[in-house]
This record gives structure tokens, sequence and C-alpha cells, in this order.
């Protein structure tokens, strides 16, 4: 949505499809987290501040030019979006309340008041596109394939969800939003539309992906008792504002025993928060449903309510009484910090192609800091529909029928084919789901990546069960974002099997350690129908 804002007021057109219904899907609108920027409300604070902690979470990895833009216009576009109708807390003074998140030296997070963060920026952002004429939007789309013509970025080739119907876009520029791939995993906590699909969309169109090894596990989402119609990850802020009690099965905290030292701070880094919970579970010192505890019994209940109101009643609703007994934890797939390789304006190496948000890989490294997702959305968004508009003002639509040949004719054969003996694609997912979870999720070996590239080639190989096309047809969606998924679980396997250290969110068993030869960024290209890693110059030896 930020993109076709940028994109209309820099003269251009803009067409918003949303394979769900615009601005309602994906994984901001489910966020409720913080939105990191150093506009120095709550204390003293600098762009170069943040930027310098953004970096320390990446451990080398980040693209600096690309961290640095996030940092340094981070402050613009909240008080861009402030003025139109954020509602971002406020103190007494009226100014934006900020607090201190985990991995940050400062107090720079801002919020939407009580863990309605994301659907705040969301329906500001949808507010804002319904009045701009430039912008047409349509929802119920999933597109299958970007069409390149002459070497360019034309266009794309999709499904109209509602009818069942081939659709084809001519474009001058096409950006990719489509966020992250936490549903290859069968433990997540995103969107159940978030498969991957952008990263797939870039590589057919000849694009690059970087830093897929890097996926961002979650470290206290929630486990247990049943949570229904909230966000599992929505303890994090209870926990850096109220001091929420990281225990293990034993009641004893533990992350000291991993290099952190969180008793009284609450503040360790995800990556180091993750693997602290798994070790313990591992060693048979869990919670009973295979997690830890968050405690808060010792915070009093007038100090919840006063922090988190109507939240307090939610979770009464289910149930869930704080100060009385504590919940389960454990971590999930999350957040993805690789993706589509861009240099500074948001282009890939295909001219005409963009990528904004988290379908973006390289400004975060190996490990994202807590509250950059959103203000990445919000930027990456803006600089890429700016940039977009500029590049093709005044030039003609590099549009044809014959380019877009290919990826219509697929997509007519997936329609057009039934079979009732297959198995339905939606197992097929769930599958895939257990063979990432189990094979490359927050710990992996060589052996268990072998294991997940030969499940990747058995479902790929699976015959798939397909009811005739019609509108509404779960079975096609479902079997289009199949093939999505398995490119995009491949790119992640590669990349985890060529990366022999443990760095950040990626973390080797059978390599412990952090190998300072392997500072660098892998690219994963297609290259004849087949994914391949390289390595920069100098790195992966």
């Amino acid at each position: 949505m930020y993109a076709a804002i940028a994109a209309a007021r820099n003269d251009a057109s803009a067409l918003l499809l949303d394979k769900s219904l615009v601005g309602r899907g994906g994984a901001t609108i489910i966020a409720q987290m913080t939105v990191a920027a150093a506009i120095g409300h709550e204390e003293p604070d600098h762009w170069t501040d943040h930027l310098q902690d953004t970096l320390a979470a990446g451990r080398e990895l980040c693209d600096e030019g690309l961290a640095r833009l996030l940092c340094e216009n981070g402050p613009a576009r909240i008080f861009e979006m402030d003025g139109w109708g954020a509602h971002w807390a406020r103190g007494a003074d009226d100014r934006i309340r900020q607090v201190k998140a985990p991995g940050h030296g400062r107090a720079r997070c801002c919020y939407v008041d009580f863990l309605n963060t994301g659907p705040g920026v969301a329906g500001t952002l949808r507010r804002q596109v319904s009045t701009l004429d430039p912008v047409r939007r349509v929802s119920n789309i999933a597109v299958t394939d970007i069409v390149v013509h002459d070497g360019r970025a034309v266009g794309a080739v999709g499904l109209d969800v509602v009818s069942g119907n081939v659709v084809t876009f001519a474009a001058k520029a096409v950006v990719l939003a489509a966020g992250g791939l936490t549903k290859i995993y069968r433990r997540n906590s995103a969107s159940t539309n978030m498969g991957g699909e952008a990263y797939a969309l870039a590589l057919w169109a000849g694009a690059e992906l970087i830093d897929m090894e890097f996926v961002q596990f979650f470290p206290i989402a929630h486990l247990a008792p049943r949570l229904v119609g909230m966000d599992p990850i929505m303890w994090d802020p209870f926990r850096y504002k109220l001091g929420g009690r990281l225990l293990n099965g034993d009641f004893e905290e533990f992350m000291h025993r991993y290099g952190g030292q969180d008793s009284g701070t609450y503040t360790t880094v995800r990556d180091q928060a993750s693997y602290a919970i798994l070790k313990e579970v591992e060693a048979g010192r869990g919670s009973p449903h295979g997690g830890v505890y968050l405690d808060f019994r010792h915070v009093p209940d007038a100090t919840l309510r006063g922090a988190f109101g109507p939240v307090i009643d939610r979770l009464a609703h289910n149930g869930i009484d704080l100060t009385q007994t504590p919940v389960e934890v454990a971590p999930t797939a999350h957040y993805h910090m690789g993706g589509i390789r861009v240099n500074g304006r948001m282009e890939t190496c295909v001219p005409g192609l963009y990528g904004a948000g988290e379908a973006v890989g390289g400004a975060n490294g190996a490990n994202r800091l807590s509250g950059n997702a959103i203000t990445e959305a919000l930027v990456f968004g803006e600089c890429a529909g700016r940039e977009a508009a500029a590049a093709v003002a005044g030039t003609p639509h590099g549009w044809t029928a014959r380019a877009a040949e290919g990826a219509v004719e697929r997509l007519n054969g997936a329609l057009g084919a039934t079979d009732d003996s297959g198995i339905p694609a939606n197992v097929l997912q769930q599958r895939l789901q257990t063979v990432m979870w189990e094979n490359a999720g927050s710990f992996r070996t060589a052996d268990q990546l072998g294991r997940a590239l030969d499940g990747i080639r058995e479902i790929r190989e699976a015959p798939v069960a397909v009811r005739p096309t019609g509108s509404y047809n779960l079975d096609i969606q479902d079997r289009l974002e199949l093939r999505a998924m398995l490119t995009t679980a491949e790119s992640v396997v590669r990349a985890a099997l060529g990366r022999g250290e443990s760095r950040g969110a990626h973390q080797r068993l059978d390599f412990p350690e952090s190998d300072e030869r392997l500072v660098g960024n892998q690219v994963i290209e297609m290259r004849d129908g087949e994914l391949t890693a390289r390595w920069p110059a100098g790195a992966g030896r």
C-alpha cells in the first residue's frame, strides 16, 4: 500500500493486487507489536544509533546501505503516518510513546494502544489509498508469474480467485511486496497466505535472492493453554514492559546458561532466546507441552491492566489469569531476514522489477532487530513506489501478449487438469511444513538438510489431486501455492547447506561456531530451471 501511495504522488498510476482483500491479508494486519524509529520522543535518539543496533543484531551480514535507508527514513514514515491518523500511543505531553525492545539501546519503538499496532497501521494505509484516484485496487488475485519481455518486467499473469479465470496485467514496472515465507513451517505465527510466493516469483522472473538461510524463529510464541483470536507472539511487549520471567520446567531462570544476562533486563535478542529455550527442552527441562514458562505472577494485577487494559480481559475469556499461573511459550517461525536481492532503489537485477517489505533481503543480515519489520514495510514500500514511478516516467509499455503466452499456458494447463487419484495439495503442503520444521528449523545439520531436500523432491514428484475449476476453487489455489512453497523451501535448504557455521538465526549443530571466512551473503538464483547457491568473491571457503 505504501508503494502504491508513493507511486501515485510521483505522477504514476498504480494497480494494487492482493491474493486476499487489499490491505486485509498478510502479516501487518495481525501484527500486535511495535515499530522501531529514532524519533526521540521518549528519550534522546538518532537514526545512527538505530543503525548501530540493527547492524549489531545482523551479525556482520547486513547490507549497510539498506540498513541505513531503513533507519534514516523510519522517522519520516512515522510522522507521515501520524499525519494520516495512525493514532500512535501518546503520553501526557502529547509526544509519541516509545518503549525499549530487545536489542535496542534506547526506547524507540512506537505502538498503537493495547497491542493494536498492525491493524492501526493497515487501516491507516487503507484509508489513505482509498483517497487516491491513480490507485486501483483489485482483490482476490493470485499472481502466478511475472512477465518478462526483452529482459524487462512488463506485467503479470494470475488467477482471479472469484471467477476462476486467467487474468493478465500490463505494467511499466512491478513491485513485489507479497511478504515472507513462514507458512512453509508447521509451527508459524503468520497469516495463512504467506507461502513465500514473492521469492518464487522473483526467481522465476530471473531475479536473485539473498540470505535465504536466515529464518527468524520468534522465541516466546504462545504454546499453552489454548488461545483463540489473539496473536501467538503477543507476549513480547508483555515481557519487556512488565518483566516477564522465562523459566524452565523446573521453574528456574536459564538464559544465563547460554550467554544471556536476562534476569532483570528481559532484552535478550531473539536468536539467542530461541537457542536457549530449545536447548532447555532438549535437555529434558521443558514445560509439559514442550516449551518453557513465561511467568508474570510477580506483577500486580493493577500493573498488568495499566499496561494492557482490555487485553487482560481477552485473556480472561481464554481462561488465562496471569496473576495466578504462567503460560507456556516456545519458538515459532515468524519472519524471514532473507529475500529478493535489491539495490538502494529497491530494484532487482531484472529491470522494472522491484521489491518491498519482507519480500526484500539484506537489510537485517543474520537476525532482525525487534520492531524493524513494519518500519521496513513502510520505508522500503515508499522507496520502491517512488523509484519505480521515476524510472518509468514517459516510457511506453513493453507489454506484448506474446510475452505472456508461456505463463498463461502454464496456468491454463493447471486449471484444465483433473485427477481424483492424487494427493490433495493441502495435504502435500502439510507434509512440506513438517519436513521443513523437522529438518530445516532453528537447528540444522547437513544430514537433516539432506533429508529436507529429499522430502521436497518427493513432494514435488507426488501426483496432486485436482477437481474441476470454478469460482473459489481452493484445490487449484493450494496447488499453485504449493508450487511456490516448494521453490522457496528449496532455496532456504540450499542456502542453509552452503553456510557451514552458526550465525544469528542460522544454527548448524554440526558447525556450532561462527566462521569469519563466511562473513558474506549467499546468493540464490535459478539457472536452466535449477536452483544454485553462490558466494561473493573471497567468502564461503
